[in-house]
């Protein structure tokens, strides 16, 4: 049964508060990059501060090279800027994409959780909410598995997750209440639809739609948490 009330603000009312909203994304071939700009867009149109941030690419150039799709996604989005752990300490809330390797997360964006060590050691990436989306090839490929990894790492940063749930009607049609996500096809050649662009745009108005209250909440406590 869909629910028949929702509960975010209607699109276009002002946030609770002013918050910044890290995307940060790995991306070979272009579909969760698309995913990332659909995700960042929604928090944005939210009324969030957004940047929309790559990992750096590890492997090989001659890697990257062998194929077609992968070096003119490479090419296409070398504007894009890189993301460091200073975007992380700047945000309020981070959403993180990959697609999916062996069920698990990229080793790309696993690398740059990694980096995060400093952060985490001064606890400078507890409170902070967190969400994540992925795309695999399959339809039963990991999707699922991937983001309960990738907030395993949320768990040790001591974050929030944010999931979309199913607390919009658009969770109904995409059908995964841990994150967007989107099947790509055996060839890669299933393009990102109408469904998985909308699961993303209210994925990253929920974030920064929660991440506002939250913030807004902790102003109004006595002793808080900064």
């Amino acid at each position: 049964m869909k629910p028949d009330r929702f509960r975010l603000p209607k699109e276009g009312s002002p946030l609770s508060a002013d918050v910044n909203i890290a995307v940060i994304y790995y991306s070979s071939t272009g579909t969760v990059h698309q995913l990332a700009e659909a995700v960042g867009a929604g928090a944005a149109t939210a009324g969030a501060t957004v940047r929309l941030l790559r990992v750096a690419e590890l492997a090989p150039d001659e890697a990257v090279a062998s194929s077609r799709p992968w070096a003119t996604h490479a090419a296409a989005t070398a504007h894009v800027p890189l993301a460091t752990p200073d975007d992380v300490h700047w945000a309020d809330g981070v959403i993180f994409g990959s697609p999916t390797r062996f069920g698990n997360v990229a080793s790309q964006l696993k690398q740059f959780l990694d980096t995060l060590g400093g952060l985490w050691v001064r606890g400078m990436l507890a409170d902070k909410i967190y969400s994540g989306f992925t795309s695999t090839s399959q339809l039963h490929g990991g999707q699922e598995s991937t983001l309960l990894a990738l907030y395993n790492s949320v768990y040790h940063f001591g974050g929030i997750v944010v999931p979309p749930g199913f607390t919009d009607a658009v969770k109904f049609d995409d059908g995964n209440p841990y994150g967007t996500s989107h099947v790509v096809g055996n060839q890669g050649d299933i393009p990102v639809d109408a469904t998985a662009r909308a699961a993303g745009l209210y994925q990253g108005r929920r974030v920064a739609t929660v991440t506002a209250q939250l913030k807004a909440g902790r102003r109004n406590l006595p002793g808080a948490i900064a």
